[in-house]
């Protein structure tokens, strides 16, 4: 499964993260940039959002060894 991960900056020196599973295969980094900004733009989600900081997509394989359901 791959999931794209947004940080961000906050008002406070921290961090605040978003994860979407499943993002478009063809998402490249000016997507992605504006699409965080517009979160900045709208506080959507949170207030005090104010710079971005890193964006990633990660790809997570999973191999089941037991199972016993």
């Amino acid at each position: 499964m791959k999931t794209l991960r947004m940080q961000f900056g906050t008002a406070d020196g921290g961090r605040w993260q978003l994860s979407l599973n499943y993002p478009r295969e063809d998402l490249n980094a000016a997507d992605v940039e504006a699409a965080m900004q517009e979160l900045i733009d709208s506080n959507a989600f949170v207030e005090g959002l104010v710079g971005i900081l890193a964006a990633d997509i990660v790809d997570r394989t999973v191999t089941q060894l037991i199972n016993n359901n």
